[in-house]
């Protein structure tokens, strides 16, 4: 006996039915149109413009610009920083405060490093590479030797002189 899905020589073919799409109006309907989105994106980045620009006119947003500190600021916390290494690694090893020295130089050196750190503009001048290179030094010996340990004479040497180079950069905008 033959089993009615096979085929065989002797069995007829029955014609296939058409298959009917099972889409419902109802389905068609809930997919947006494909301009709903930008014109959605649209309306909501004008109604954050106005909203900011409201608020700025106003006085309840401070405006601000985009930078973290202009160039002035850059300069004037940059040379103090130079003048604070200069008078820590300078002191004797054997004054009384030469620890708290230390730790305001640190405190300083890493809110100098993570203010400019992120600035773009200042990453490629030679002031910033030669201070944070300075500071990297040493920071880096009193983590690793101690506050009251006195700063080798080679390691002062290359301080010193990345210290100067930075402050001449400085002197001359770069």
């Amino acid at each position: 006996m033959a089993s009615p899905t096979l085929l065989t020589p002797t069995s007829k073919l029955k014609p296939l039915l058409p298959i009917k799409s099972k889409a419902t109006p109802a389905a068609q309907t809930a997919s947006p149109p494909p301009r709903q989105q930008p014109l959605r994106r649209h309306f909501l980045s004008l109604a954050a413009a106005t909203t900011t620009a409201t608020l700025s006119l106003a006085g309840l947003l401070p405006v601000t610009p985009a930078v973290a500190a202009p160039d002035e600021e850059y300069v004037k916390e940059t040379a103090e920083v130079i003048n604070k290494v200069r008078s820590t690694i300078g002191m004797d090893k054997n004054d009384p405060n030469v620890a708290s020295a230390v730790a305001a130089l640190r405190e300083t050196s890493n809110s100098w490093v993570a203010k400019y750190r992120r600035e773009k503009a200042l990453l490629g001048r030679v002031s910033f590479r030669d201070i944070y290179s300075a500071l990297n030094a040493v920071s880096g010996h009193y983590v690793s030797f101690g506050p009251t340990a006195p700063i080798p004479a080679k390691r002062k040497a290359r301080i010193l002189e990345e210290m100067d180079t930075a402050e001449k950069a400085l002197l001359r905008g770069r």
